[in-house]
């Protein structure tokens, strides 16, 4: 019997091999792969067999991979550089945006694991890639339910040893899981998970207790400032001033149908936002804000002919008329405008993300 033997100190992760790994291809489809970009003089037989033992190393590495701290620690049963180590964490835990877009909104069960058939076909990602995909969204989203309440993405980064960036996308696909927001709607299916990804950004950056410390992602609301926001209504009776103000400053940049428009309809765009605000203390009109925002805001303004350039214009208007108000009724003026800006930051990244489509 021929037996081949390799010894080496340190194991070698080729990135090419490696990556097929990842996406799931088999071996077959590797050494074909590998063939394309190597020299046609090397036997077939020797590529196969590098392939076959770069995938037997990774099948080994894998066990340490869920939880990687494990990995870091293990130099005895593999001696890998410090950049090696990293880079093979990184990549098994990298995710594909089509995936992570079926996935956003749906409940991530075991039951839902058995179906991730659909999600291949229909991403044209491996099946393989895609419950390695899964599986490690559910172990981050378990060890953070595990944790006690603090920051998202230190406990991304410090329990899996992730890049910011990536934990950041971890973060925001726990946070949406944990909140249950409506994504699975029809008419939200041509959004992208870049585009949920910087609206939950902006939603934990101020709608979240992270807002008082400005280095933290949590991962709970700010339930004082969700309630507070109902004493937004005292800019109902603000209406005509607020109007007045933003026709004024937009008087020479909009065309003139544009703005006879907006004259007679400003009531319907403000009052939409102003009663989003203060509802979306409960827990069906949060959940639903993508919904809401779609149907009480986006489609008056697109069946109105509204372009991108021309919303882009008016909110960040809208937005500095009311804080420019002199009075806000029996309100205090501070609590106000502290509550108006920290709604209408979100407001203003979320319709613009999702409107520019």
């Amino acid at each position: 019997m021929d037996v081949d033997v390799f010894i080496t100190n340190y194991i070698y992760v080729d990135p090419d091999i490696f990556r097929f790994w990842l996406d799931g291809l088999t071996t077959s489809e590797s050494v074909i792969q590998q063939r394309k970009k190597i020299s046609p003089n090397i036997p077939l037989d020797l590529i196969a067999s590098d392939v076959l033992d770069h995938y037997r190393t990774y099948a080994h590495l894998e066990r340490y991979l869920d939880a990687p701290q494990k990995l870091e620690s293990s130099t005895l049963n593999f001696q890998l550089e410090k950049t090696s180590k990293m880079h093979i964490i990184e990549k098994y835990y990298s995710l594909d945006d089509v995936v992570c877009r079926e996935l956003l909104g749906k409940k991530l069960s075991s039951k839902y694991r058995k179906d991730l058939d659909e999600i291949s076909e229909k991403t044209l990602i491996k099946l393989k890639s895609c419950r390695r995909q899964f599986d490690n969204i559910k172990r981050i989203q378990k060890v953070i339910d595990d944790q006690p309440a603090g920051s998202l993405l230190k406990i991304i980064q410090r329990e899996f040893l992730l890049s910011e960036d990536l934990a950041k996308k971890y973060c925001a696909i726990v946070f949406i899981a944990n909140q249950r927001f409506e994504l699975s709607k029809k008419k939200l299916q041509y959004l992208s998970f870049m585009d949920f990804y910087e609206c939950t950004q902006s939603i934990m950056a101020y709608w979240t207790y992270c807002y008082q410390h400005s280095q933290e992602i949590e991962e709970e609301f700010d339930k004082e400032f969700l309630l507070d926001l109902r004493e937004l209504r005292c800019l109902f009776d603000k209406e005509r001033e607020i109007k007045h103000l933003v026709l004024i400053r937009l008087k020479d940049s909009l065309l003139e149908r544009s703005y006879q428009e907006l004259d007679v309809n400003f009531r319907i765009y403000f009052r939409a936002i102003i009663t989003m605000a203060v509802s979306i203390h409960r827990s069906r009109e949060l959940r639903n804000f993508f919904i809401d925002l779609t149907e009480k805001l986006i489609e008056p303004l697109k069946a109105s002919g509204w372009t991108f350039e021309q919303v882009k214009q008016f909110l960040p208007v809208l937005t500095k008329c009311v804080l420019d108000l002199n009075s806000y009724g029996h309100m205090s003026g501070v609590e106000v405008r502290c509550l108006w800006d920290r709604f209408m930051n979100v407001l203003n990244v979320c319709l613009l993300k999702m409107y520019h489509n």
